[in-house]
Formats: structure tokens, sequence, C-alpha cells
């Protein structure tokens, strides 16, 4: 029987795997999803069959656990990102305002330029052994999301929230604070939409 750590890394990647549609053309935007005959009901379907076929036994494990193998267990920012995308289409309490959404890319950029690199030793400080639960750490996270509260940040403030609380109870067989708030996945994700972003606003400028 699997345990609830299992149940939600494979979760984890079924719900990545049905969000990665919705890049696909026609299948996101309000507008294409009308010209295709995609009603929001048809997505729901879609993406639910997607999720449920990544669960579904193939040889000896699902399919989500063969890609689980490979990639590890989503950090709980990217699971926050994750089903703010799936939900969109239907509840507009998780649209995100550009500015703050950005504000968390930024974060994670920032936050995995520091880590990754000194972590795999180009300094002679590692910062991913602030994670095993240094107090001073964990109280400026806390301090970081109460900020971004009041200032209406809401996305930073959960994703630090919950990450911070999956960490306390133990979630991940990680006890490294740092896993439950970003990854790799999640770290490039950041930086290419960063660079994308700031291509499109210099080309628009010189436009």
């Amino acid at each position: 029987m699997p345990n609830f750590t299992d149940l939600s890394g494979l979760a984890s990647v079924a719900s990545a795997t049905a969000a990665s549609l919705l890049l696909l053309p026609g299948i996101a935007h309000p507008s294409t999803m009308l010209r295709t005959g995609l009603t929001k009901s048809h997505l729901a379907i879609l993406l639910g069959a997607v999720f449920v076929l990544m669960l579904i036994p193939f040889g000896t494990m699902p399919i989500a656990a063969y890609v689980r193998g490979v990639t590890g267990d989503l950090s709980i920012t990217t699971l926050v990102l994750l089903w703010c995308a799936l939900l969109r289409p239907w509840c507009g309490c998780v649209t995100v305002e550009a500015k703050h959404r950005r504000a968390l890319l930024i974060l994670i950029a920032l936050a995995a330029l520091a880590l990754y690199p000194m972590a795999l030793g180009a300094g002679a400080y590692d910062p991913y052994r602030l994670g095993y639960g240094d107090p001073l750490f964990v109280s400026a996270l806390l301090l970081l999301a109460l900020a971004a509260w009041f200032r209406k940040s809401t996305l930073i403030a959960l994703c630090i929230a919950f990450a911070t609380l999956a960490w306390a109870a133990g979630w991940y067989e990680s006890d490294n604070l740092w896993d439950y708030l970003i990854d790799p996945f999640v770290s490039f994700y950041a930086l290419a939409a960063i660079i994308i972003h700031r291509v499109k606003s210099l080309l628009k400028l010189q436009g």
C-alpha cells in the first residue's frame, strides 16, 4: 500500500502532465477554445482523463511512477503553480496578476541562482544547509510571506506558507526545506520566463 508521500508524489506528476496540455494551441485560451469547439466541460474531461491515465498501472507501477523515478518529487511551489494553471479556466479567484506572478518567478530565479551553484561547490558556503531547520532562515521566510500577504502578493505568501507547513509536517521524504520551496524544473521555468519577458520588452521598446 503506497504511503502518503508516494501518493502525493504520483499526483504531482499526474498534475504536471495534465497541466502541460494547457500549453498546446487552442487549449487554454477562451477565444481559441471557442473556435476549436472545445468547451470548458470538454477541457475538464480531457485534463481529468490525462490525470487518471497517469495513475493507471502499467506493468508493475502507474505511469506516473516511472516519470517520478526520473524527476523526483516536485516542490510545493511547483504544485501551487500547476494547480493555478489547471483551475484558471474555471475559477477566476486563482487568476494571478502578472506583476505578482512575475515577482514570484524572480524570487524563484534568485533562490535557484544562490542555491544550486553553491550547493554544487561553486563557493565556500553551502546555503542548502539552511534548509535543515535553521531558525533564522525559517523566520526570514515567514516574514517574507507576511510581507507578501500585506502587499497582496498572495501567490508568494501561499507558496512559502504551504511549503513551510509541508516541511514541518514531513510531507516528503526529504527533511530539507529547500526541496519544498524550489526544484530544478520550476527554477529553469522561472529563468526562461524572465528572459523571454525581458526580450519581449526590449523588442517592444525597439519597435
